[in-house]
């Protein structure tokens, strides 16, 4: 029997639905999401069971619902309500950050600018460590034609027509072979391949780590699977745990935006983006977000530097 969840959030004065809404507008082909002036449809697996959620942004709330082609346990209401809560940012402590730094003499005007500003965060840690390994040293466009494919080899539909981002038990069920064919690299197939069937026989317990954020454990146990670097970690804990304190570095769009910013007249290396970062702990990862909603208005490039926002 098919069942609905639903909640209404409050929203702050100062929210954005615009980057929330980004960051499921990158493709273009709408598969599993698609995105309007202020609302969202979005294909999911909750369960293990085929869902879409229905977003709409309105004055001063977000009304969210969650059709399940299956039965859903009373206690999913509270764990849907979290959900939403993290993809909108609203654990983020942005008001702390922006008190903190809006004097800063060289982030202050950007940060000062882009007010409000919260990371969209997947609805799900699996999804947001899939898409990091999927965009991994690759262009955005190549990484979103990527990830379309694996969405359609998973084959999980809504009765609403939306495909859904699989989880990592529909993603172990295909074999690195079968990655290959979509497009995946030797290497991403065999990491992504290991990695969801660590995620789906529970030695890797994203789900559970949402509710202790054990970045520790979490780096650790990612770092030793081969194909995770840190730039993958950081970028998972990010977008799939909401964690604001990870050094991004590493991210090719990260430095060039922040070269702009500091009108440095060669290219930064990663030691120098550390360091700079480093000032702006535990949110380094919330200024990276800055800095790469401040390269998405410098003019395009080409490449294979650039990593997933």
């Amino acid at each position: 029997m098919p069942t609905t969840l639903s909640c209404t959030l409050a929203l702050p004065a100062t929210f954005r639905p615009g980057d929330i809404l980004a960051f499921h507008r990158r493709d273009a082909h709408e598969v599993a999401e698609s995105a309007g002036a202020a609302s969202l449809r979005k294909g999911l697996v909750w369960n293990g069971l085929a869902a879409c959620l229905a977003l709409r942004f309105e004055p001063g709330r977000a009304v969210a619902e969650l059709a399940i082609d299956g039965a859903a346990a009373a206690e999913c209401s509270a764990r849907f309500q979290a959900m939403v809560r993290r993809m909108l940012g609203l654990t983020q402590d942005i008001e702390s950050f922006e008190r903190q730094h809006r004097a800063h003499p060289q982030a202050g005007a950007l940060i000062a600018r882009q007010a409000g500003l919260r990371v969209a965060v997947a609805a799900t840690p699996f999804e947001a460590l899939s898409w990091a390994v999927t965009g991994q040293q690759i262009s955005l466009g190549a990484a979103v034609a990527l990830r379309r494919k694996l969405i359609v080899a998973a084959g999980v539909r809504h009765t609403c027509g939306l495909m859904c981002y699989p989880d990592a038990g529909r993603v172990a069920a295909l074999t690195v072979a079968a990655l290959r064919a979509e497009g995946f690299s030797a290497a991403k197939a065999n990491t992504l391949h290991t990695l969801a069937h660590l995620v789906a026989d529970g030695a890797l317990p994203l789900d559970a780590w949402l509710h202790t954020l054990a970045v520790d454990d979490i780096r650790n146990q990612l770092l030793s699977v081969r194909g995770v670097g840190p730039w993958t970690v950081d970028y998972t804990l990010l977008r799939g745990f909401g964690w604001m304190d990870g050094s991004l570095h590493g991210d090719a769009a990260v430095r060039r935006a922040l070269q702009a910013l500091l009108g440095a007249p060669d290219r930064l290396g990663e030691h120098d983006a550390r360091s700079w970062l480093a000032g702006f702990s535990p949110w380094r990862a919330l200024i990276a977000a800055h800095l790469w909603a401040a390269d998405s208005a410098l003019p395009a490039h080409t490449g294979s530097g650039r990593r997933a926002p």
